[in-house]
């Protein structure tokens, strides 16, 4: 199932022509018959999972499940899927320039090559022999055939599905990992694709205990369906031929498939050959270089050199965490396609930034990564590491009020070991809201809204994420009660408007922060808590953006240094009180704190 990549496709490629609609379309086809094919795997499991009910529950599921496959529609889109598969696969693989690849690729791409023919022997077999033998098989013959008399075809069914379920549960992660609610479901999902296997083999067992029980009563084989014609010899006779045909086409059509694949690696050889006439040099920042044939992307030539670079989605043109600078000789690249470009406007990216997964030099070029090797998924949607962009964004700022009091009576591990928990609070209430976590400073946080949503669900999620801290921090209060002289509290600051967003820092040691006037805004107003003795004080701006209505509360000019117009906030003493909030924040963006 080609959910993932049987080749860390590219989003250029012949196949589609390099229009961007193409290959939308060449993506589409593939993620349809994976999906396709998935659903078949889904319903065996199922099928055989009944077996932990009984055996008749899988006898009378079978036909239901057989009937569905075997009708117009889904048998053209089960056999059309094979076939796309297997052609993709062979296509990408004679793709690429370069087989060198992460380990949890190699074994996607491994599984994705190895599923046409096992899928076909077993799909194109049994509709042969249902077609043209009238051969309709039972469970009861199925798993007396796995159990007893040739287990090792059982051993071979098991490998199969095993297979298709690993490749096709690697792909659906590596689809769906870039979705913002897909961290919220990938634990019941994990759940699921441990489960059904696992009840589906418990359901064989299950199924064929029943069977060797049955198996003992005289006459029980004979009487089982297998067979629409048993009156003479001839006619098993001839029965026995069409089962020879039906082995004939399955063996022409998966060697048809070996001897295409051996075509392709015999194709790649002479693409190599040809290739190392014309060859280009791709410098790094740094002073490495390495030549590579004409036709090969940036990241192959990382890869083929053992440079390590940052590729999420497997060199899919998706996730953009392969992206680089191009410091020398930008005027001389093929023109991005369209699908990157779509890619790096997501990130917000400089003019001279290209995904180094859809970059093919034809000229020597010098480049610079812009991410960390070991960029995870949820930093994919990060700016460059050097070069910022400005966006209008909310920033938060909480401190606890009387913490440098207080830690002067306590021992300095007590002291860590409060503040750990409060950051901890903090910022499990931060996410949940939305919001990024950005700075943890003495006892106060930074956090950031709406880098990827916008302003105004970054200011709702703000607001929303004002309550989770305090509820929080209350909580946390009440299991500190006996080392605590007082409750803990905070004052928190919120403002909205335009900041320059990017990772700084050097190192391991950069973090994706804001810089600007809007931030020192809001560490303004989080300092003002102290003078109005309240909880929440937020800016004007921000009540507007997020569609709250602030006027209950009341309306001050604050004067903020070094700014020459004064700031309008909107002051709350109790946090408890802005119960207008919940109403303006919608659903979708936020969720509850989790359990601390």
């Amino acid at each position: 199932m080609p959910l993932s990549s049987n080749a860390a496709q590219k989003n250029v490629s012949p196949v589609s022509g390099g229009g961007g609609w193409r290959t939308v379309n060449v993506r589409s086809l593939r993620l349809g018959a994976g999906l396709v094919l998935l659903a078949y795997v889904i319903s065996h499991f199922g099928n055989h999972a009944l077996g932990l009910i009984s055996l008749q529950a899988m006898e009378t599921a079978r036909p239901l499940v057989m009937g569905f496959w075997r009708s117009p529609i889904p048998t053209v889109a089960l056999y059309g899927s094979l076939a796309v598969h297997g052609t993709l696969a062979l296509w990408l693989l004679y793709q690429r320039q370069s087989l060198r690849m992460p380990l949890w690729e190699f074994w996607q791409y491994a599984f994705g090559l190895a599923l046409p023919p096992l899928l076909t022997a077993h799909a194109l077999g049994a509709r042969l022999n249902w077609w043209f033998n009238g051969t309709e098989g039972s469970y009861s013959r199925t798993l007396l055939s796995y159990v007893v008399t040739a287990p090792e075809r059982g051993v071979n069914q098991s490998i199969l599905l095993t297979l298709a379920w690993v490749h096709g549960c690697i792909g659906l992660h590596y689809w769906l990992r870039f979705r913002p609610w897909y961290p919220y479901v990938r634990t019941w999902l994990l759940v699921v694709a441990l489960l059904l296997p696992v009840l589906s083999v418990g359901g064989i067992v299950a199924g064929g205990r029943e069977l060797t029980v049955q198996a003992r009563t005289p006459g029980w084989l004979e009487s089982q369906p297998g067979r629409r014609n048993q009156a003479t010899d001839l006619e098993g006779s001839s029965r026995a031929r069409r089962q020879t045909r039906t082995g004939r086409i399955v063996t022409y059509v998966i060697d048809g498939y070996l001897f295409a694949l051996m075509g392709v690696f015999a194709a790649r050889g002479v693409r190599s050959l040809w290739q190392q006439r014309r060859a280009v040099c791709i410098s790094y920042s740094g002073g490495r270089a390495v030549t590579v044939p004409i036709g090969s992307t940036i990241l192959d030539a990382s890869r083929q050199a053992g440079f390590p670079h940052a590729s999420v989605c497997g060199g899919r043109g998706r996730c953009s965490t392969c992206r680089v600078l191009i410091v020398d000789g930008f005027g001389t690249l093929p023109p991005a396609s369209a699908a990157e470009k779509q890619v790096l406007a997501s990130v917000r990216a400089a003019p001279d930034v290209r995904l180094a997964c859809q970059t093919r030099p034809v000229m020597a070029v010098t480049v610079m990564p812009l991410l960390p090797p070991s960029i995870s998924a949820d930093e994919s949607f990060g700016v460059d590491a050097r070069q910022g962009h400005e966006q209008r964004v909310a920033v938060l700022f909480a401190d606890l009020r009387g913490f440098t009091r207080m830690a002067e009576k306590k021992l300095p591990y007590d002291t860590v070991f409060i503040l750990n928990r409060y950051f901890e609070a903090v910022g499990k209430a931060i996410t949940s809201a939305g919001g990024i976590t950005n700075q943890f400073t003495g006892d106060g946080v930074m956090a950031l809204f709406g880098i990827k949503d916008g302003p105004e669900v970054g200011c709702r999620q703000a607001l929303a994420a004002v309550r989770f801290i305090v509820q929080e921090v209350s909580r946390l209060s009440s299991d500190l009660a006996h080392d605590l002289p007082e409750p803990l509290r905070v004052g928190i600051g919120i403002h909205v408007g335009s900041a320059v967003i990017g990772r700084m820092g050097w190192k391991e040691t950069s973090y994706l922060t804001a810089v600007g006037d809007t931030v020192h805004v809001a560490a303004r107003l989080e300092q003002a808590t102290k003078d109005y003795g309240a909880e929440l004080v937020v800016s004007e701006e921000v009540a507007l953006c997020a569609g709250t209505d602030l006027s209950a509360f009341p309306c001050h000019l604050l004067e903020v240094r070094n700014r020459a117009a004064a700031v309008s906030i909107r002051v709350i003493p109790r946090v408890a009180d802005l119960s207008a909030v919940g109403a303006a924040t919608p659903a979708s963006a936020v969720t509850a704190p989790p359990p601390a």
